[in-house]
């Protein structure tokens, strides 16, 4: 049987490679040639394309001095590159690293985001966020963290070959009391001014979601050049990167279906525009 071809797990690997080298100022071939392997090897492995041995990944790691906890992840990945699915647990109490999903996201040429209950990190205000974080028992330093994650994120909205990127929000979402009027009023306002760019599709899900119209739970599903799609699902304390041909064509149908039950874009924006109104926020 043939070894899966870029799974999540590889891709994940290779980001945390890459992260670690070029924290040390490191080039491709300036590692390469410390480890002693061909500089298209090691990119292989930063893209997910290849999945170095284990034995590998602790030279990498020797190499770039990554502190325990870091290379203790890494190396269990490389252990586990090959499984085509991947359960990513967060611990409970603790913000939910977006790191592994945020690398995903950068690497994307386009993705299909349905977030049913909140507005997407993609479209995020600074005070959204920490609106939201407010009540998570977080410190304001890690808050702030979070904030700055988000703002780095929007970077592949506007880069020079930007994400296609079609997002799916829903009613309860865009009336949520996240924060004060104020608040989502100027959140609101962000969504309708980053939607007219062209490589933004922008479309609100009425309340009145049938079963039959896709899954309730939020999903992504982000393509790429040359590799395999991926869906991800964020769930409780854990987030699921599926991978198989079979389960990326059924959210992709589900994600099909759902954008033909929504609002259409201009109907989106005049019903955003509305609630903007009702929130006394129509001439921020």
């Amino acid at each position: 049987m043939a070894t899966p071809f870029a799974t999540p797990r590889a891709r994940a690997l290779g980001f945390g490679l890459r992260t670690c080298r070029e924290a040390r100022n490191l080039g491709v071939r300036q590692l390469a040639r410390i480890i002693g392997v061909h500089a298209q090897e090691l990119s292989n492995w930063e893209y997910g394309k290849r999945i170095p041995k284990v034995e590998q990944v602790a030279l990498l790691m020797g190499a770039l001095v990554v502190e325990p906890g870091e290379r203790a992840r890494l190396l269990e990945l490389a252990r586990t590159a090959t499984e085509p699915g991947w359960l990513e647990k967060m611990v409970p109490g603790v913000a939910p690293s977006v790191s592994s999903y945020a690398e995903h996201e950068r690497a994307a040429t386009a993705i299909f985001d349905w977030e049913p209950t909140v507005i997407p990190g993609l479209l995020q205000t600074p005070a959204y966020v920490r609106a939201l974080m407010g009540g998570r028992g977080l410190s304001p330093e890690r808050i702030e963290k979070v904030v700055q994650s988000r703002l780095a994120r929007r970077e592949a909205l506007t880069r020079y070959d930007p994400l296609d990127y079609h997002v799916l929000v829903g009613e309860v979402a865009v009336r949520a009391d996240v924060g004060d009027a104020q608040v989502m009023a100027e959140q609101l306002r962000h969504m309708l001014k980053v939607a007219v760019r062209r490589n933004i599709r922008l479309q609100v899900m009425p309340l009145q979601l049938k079963p039959a119209d896709g899954p309730f739970h939020n999903f992504a599903v982000l393509d790429y050049i040359a590799l395999p799609s991926i869906v991800f699902v964020e769930l409780h304390h854990a987030s699921a990167y599926l991978y198989d041909d079979d389960q990326v064509a059924s959210y992709r149908a589900a994600a099909k279906n759902m954008a033909a039950s929504a609002m259409g874009e201009g109907e989106s924006a005049r019903f955003i525009e509305e609630v903007i109104a009702e929130l006394g926020g129509s001439d921020g």
